[in-house]
């Protein structure tokens, strides 16, 4: 059983992290490169530090949800009906999927397993998602040969699905980190009650 993250020295620090993984997925409301997203990153983060998993779970999911509606509100049409698809799904799963890996990182969060991790939290997104283009889309034969092209087809993504995940993981896990080390004033806990939260 993973340890649980020590928070200690913030006040309300569930609705931090809350906030920080919904700013994150408010982010894909700007204008950016294909998979230049936030998604691993939120996951990555939501697992790593929320004491409760079911909240780590469920944020990350939560977010995408409210970042997709208001996307769809944006752009409506094609987009609304993309929300239904299964590859969009598959989305969603691979978020749940990288959260569970980011409960990995609970015993010691440090750049170096950062890095390694959202290497991997953006291997298994390109995997799965390219998985569901194959099986939904219609663009590839159902067959060995088919779903290797979807994963050729999807290369070119992949840099900016890396890319996406780092900086965005730098951001969470960085900005966490310093907050946590030097919280202001307002969020600083009362040093004579060490408590964990989540």
């Amino acid at each position: 059983m993973s340890p649980t993250p020590d928070t200690s020295r913030l006040r309300a620090a569930p609705l931090v992290l809350t906030a920080m993984i919904l700013v994150a997925a408010l982010t894909r409301l700007l204008p950016h490169p294909p998979n230049f997203a936030p998604m691993e990153a939120m996951a990555l983060f939501g697992g790593a530090w929320f004491a409760a998993r079911r909240w780590a779970l469920i944020t990350p999911l939560l977010a995408m949800a409210i970042s997709d509606l208001v996307l769809a509100g944006m752009l409506g049409g094609l987009y609304s009906q993309h929300l239904l698809s299964l590859d969009h799904a598959l989305v969603y799963a691979s978020i749940v999927v990288i959260t569970l890996l980011g409960f990995g990182l609970r015993a010691r969060v440090g750049a170096t397993r950062v890095l390694a991790y959202a290497l991997t939290g953006s291997l298994l997104f390109f995997l799965i998602t390219n998985f569901g283009a194959w099986l939904s889309s219609g663009l590839y034969p159902a067959n060995p040969a088919g779903l290797l092209a979807a994963y050729l087809a999807g290369i070119p993504f992949f840099q900016w699905t890396v890319l996406g995940t780092l900086f965005y993981a730098g951001l969470l896990f960085g900005g966490f980190e310093l907050l946590r080390q030097h919280p202001p004033a307002w969020l600083a806990a009362d040093p004579g009650v060490a408590t964990r939260h989540g």
